[in-house]
């Protein structure tokens, strides 16, 4: 009998050792990327708000816990693309002036992906990847909708304009910024099917020519890749679904996350147009609540970081 007592204790001491062994190792490959990951938040969104709330919910902590090196940018909350663009950039390189990063794997939110499309564009030296998840990369209905119900010059437009300044200036002060400036009707120009072609036209690398197609996978040495949901409403416990559940009615029966059509999240290499998550929970969104049995996002990003690292990025 007390063979067997010493015989299970020996196991349960041999488990304990090597459990956090095999931990580590895998732990800190998976996500082990060739260059840093750089998280990109959209519009009205912020790196860390108040000092403990992650934009991106558990994510930068699950994919460094991993292996990864990663980085979160603090750009306005709410500006044109081109000049979160320059923001970011400004970012990068003094990244790349402290640390000696040659690139980086860009991977931007919502309006953080034509963010992060500007820098590929005009420094693809210093961008080894971009990813844009529910990015409004031809445009948003909803942007539409709300400069067709307050137009150029109007009391409503003006008005909407102070309420939207003033929440990008609190989100600022929240998140511990550093007086980024702020300009709403530029953010809502740039998200617009008029400005997102605008955009398009010059900055065009990964765009689909089709409607609803790939675009380039590989241009200037930056690989371009996406993916989105399609279920506004995901969750009934989710704050947010009554409000996207309400904007995705403006998309008239097309598939949507509840801010961006499918065919307008594509860029690049396709990943997946179909996640059943709203806008919110493309990022984990609100404190990782979304419907019962989809895909958890933080595994998603974690299954992506490691994609990149597989193709040497």
């Amino acid at each position: 009998m007390k063979s067997h007592k010493h015989l299970r204790a020996v196991c349960l001491l041999l488990m304990l050792l090597t459990l956090p062994v095999h931990a580590w190792w895998w732990n800190n490959d998976y996500t082990k990327t060739k260059y840093p990951i750089v998280l990109v938040h959209g519009l009205f969104g912020f790196d860390q708000a108040f000092g403990v709330y992650n934009y991106f919910y558990r994510i930068p902590g699950e994919l460094s816990d991993d292996g990864a090196t990663v980085y979160v940018a603090d750009v306005s909350a709410a500006h044109s693309s081109e000049m979160r663009g320059e923001q970011l950039l400004q970012q990068l390189e003094i990244i790349q002036a402290l640390y000696g990063h040659n690139k980086f794997n860009l991977i931007g939110h919502s309006h953080g992906a034509p963010t992060i499309r500007y820098v590929a564009s005009i420094r693809p030296d210093l961008v080894a990847s971009v990813t844009s998840v529910g990015g409004p990369n031809k445009g948003s209905a909803v942007a539409d909708a709300i400069q067709t119900t307050a137009p150029p010059g109007s009391f409503l437009e003006s008005l909407l304009e102070d309420l939207a300044n003033g929440l990008a200036l609190f989100i600022e002060l929240a998140s511990g910024g550093a007086g980024d400036p702020q300009d709403a009707l530029a953010s809502l120009n740039s998200l617009s099917t008029a400005g997102a072609d605008q955009f398009n036209l010059n900055y065009p690398e990964g765009v689909p020519v089709s409607h609803c197609g790939e675009g380039a996978y590989e241009v200037n040495g930056v690989k371009y890749y996406s993916f989105s949901g399609t279920r506004p409403v995901s969750n009934i416990i989710d704050i947010s679904d009554a409000l996207l559940g309400v904007s995705s009615l403006l998309f008239f029966g097309e598939s949507n996350d509840g801010l961006v059509g499918r065919c307008s999240s594509h860029l690049g290499r396709v990943l997946r147009d179909d996640y059943p998550w709203n806008h919110g929970d493309e990022i984990n969104q609100v404190l990782g609540i979304r419907g019962l049995f989809t895909s958890n996002p933080v595994t998603v990003f974690r299954a992506h970081a490691n994609r990149l690292k597989n193709e040497g990025l």
